[in-house]
């Protein structure tokens, strides 16, 4: 089977978009095309895939990570499906695009000739155990203590349509990749969890660092970055509007206080297009 794609990326977080209309591919076959597509040495490479469907008036786009496991939402990937539409029609600036069943609208600032800045909205944080989900007592881990290999960490845990472990911290000069890793398949996260270590800059400016859920240490994370700014506004740290940098660059996202809907701003940007031969 070939299948064409286009490549992106958003902060060097890259993925590959994949049109049904093209080719229509099996959703229980999706896992192991993402596997095979996105292996960095005998694939194309990338942090995952989107794979963007009609269905109606909708423009739905299911999200896999490099693992082949379902990502359920990114923001990153919402942004460059958004990039996608506006490419093949720039007379459009405004799209909604359907993730994880639930529409999110984006919209074209700031075109160039191969990229763009585009807000996103992300819908509402959920901090229940239950949902986010996390196996606890409490109702909420909101700089809670989390014992991994016999060390105690305060975190806090929340879902942005998917699951986060936010960690502060005073630098990085430690392992985070690890401890990243060990965090995401705790026996606390039962769909496992993205981890983001957080050094709050100021009220309106956090770093960050950000392990993916079935991707490992990407250039940046959008979700990541909502999650980060929620649960350092619940502690009381930084502000609702706030910008996080990555080492690849900056993301806005302001989180209202009003209606609960989070908005992030950043920039995609497009690489190349292909065919790969998926066996």
């Amino acid at each position: 089977m070939h299948i064409p794609f286009a490549k992106y990326h958003a902060l060097a977080n890259d993925f590959l978009v994949i049109e049904s209309s093209s080719t229509r591919v099996p959703k229980r076959s999706l896992g192991r095309l993402a596997r095979s597509i996105c292996h960095r040495r005998t694939g194309v490479g990338a942090d995952g895939i989107l794979y963007v469907s009609s269905h109606g008036s909708s423009r739905c786009v299911d999200i896999y990570n490099a693992d082949g496991s379902w990502a359920e939402k990114s923001g990153n990937g919402l942004r460059i499906a958004a990039l996608h539409e506006y490419l093949k029609d720039r007379r459009r600036r405004n799209f909604v695009l359907e993730m994880d069943g639930r529409p999110h609208a984006a919209r074209i600032l700031k075109p160039s000739d191969t990229g763009a800045v585009i807000v996103t909205q992300l819908g509402t944080p959920e901090f229940e155990t239950k949902r986010v989900p996390v196996r606890s007592k409490l109702r909420v881990m909101i700089n809670a203590p989390l014992k991994v290999d016999g060390l105690e960490f305060p975190v806090t845990c929340l879902a942005v349509g998917n699951p986060h472990t936010v960690l502060p911290v005073d630098h990085f000069d430690f392992d985070w990749q690890a401890l990243g890793a060990e965090i995401e398949n705790h026996s606390a996260f039962p769909r496992g969890t993205n981890v983001e270590f957080v050094r709050v800059v100021g009220r309106r400016k956090i770093q960050l660092c950000d392990w993916e859920r079935g991707a490992g240490a990407t250039g940046s994370s959008g979700t990541g970055a909502a999650a980060a700014v929620c649960a350092m506004v619940m502690i009381g740290a930084v502000d609702r509007d706030c910008e996080v940098r990555f080492e690849t660059g900056a993301l806005r996202i302001r989180w209202d206080q009003s209606t609960d809907l989070i908005e992030l701003t950043g920039p995609a940007d497009y690489i190349a297009k292909g065919v790969f031969k998926f066996p």
